[in-house]
C-alpha cells in the first residue's frame, strides 16, 4: 500500500467538534473511515503551528487518497492536504530511470 501524509487546519467549527468530541474521538473516526476503504491509520498528532494535525496512513492507491481528500474537505470543518510519502528505495529506482530534460532558454 501507498503512504500519504495528511496535514490538516481546522476551521473555527472544526474546533469546536474536536473540543465536544476530543483527540482519541477524531482519531478513532479517521481510523473508522479508513478502515471502510482498506487504509489504515500509521501515525496521528496534533501539533501547534500553522497544522493542527498530522497523520501518516496507508492507503490503496491514488484514487483512494484523492476520495478521502474530496470528502473531508467537502464536509468543511477541516481543510486538508494529502502528500505522497516516498521510500528511500523509491528515490532510487526514480534516480535511475533515464529522462531527456531541457532547462528553461537552454
Amino acid at each position: 500500500m501507498k503512504k500519504y501524509l495528511i496535514k490538516g487546519t481546522y476551521n473555527t467549527d472544526g474546533i469546536k467538534g474536536l473540543m465536544k468530541e476530543g483527540g482519541t474521538g477524531r482519531k478513532n473516526a479517521i481510523e473508522k473511515m479508513l478502515a471502510t476503504i482498506g487504509g489504515k491509520v500509521e501515525a496521528f498528532y496534533y501539533a501547534f503551528g500553522e497544522d493542527d494535525v498530522y497523520v501518516i496512513v496507508e492507503l490503496p492507491d491514488d484514487i483512494t487518497a484523492a476520495s478521502v481528500g474530496l470528502r473531508v474537505n467537502a464536509a468543511g470543518l477541516v481543510k486538508i492536504c494529502l502528500t505522497v510519502l516516498l521510500t528511500p528505495e523509491d528515490i532510487d529506482a526514480a534516480s535511475n530511470k533515464q529522462v531527456t530534460y531541457r532547462a528553461p532558454g537552454a
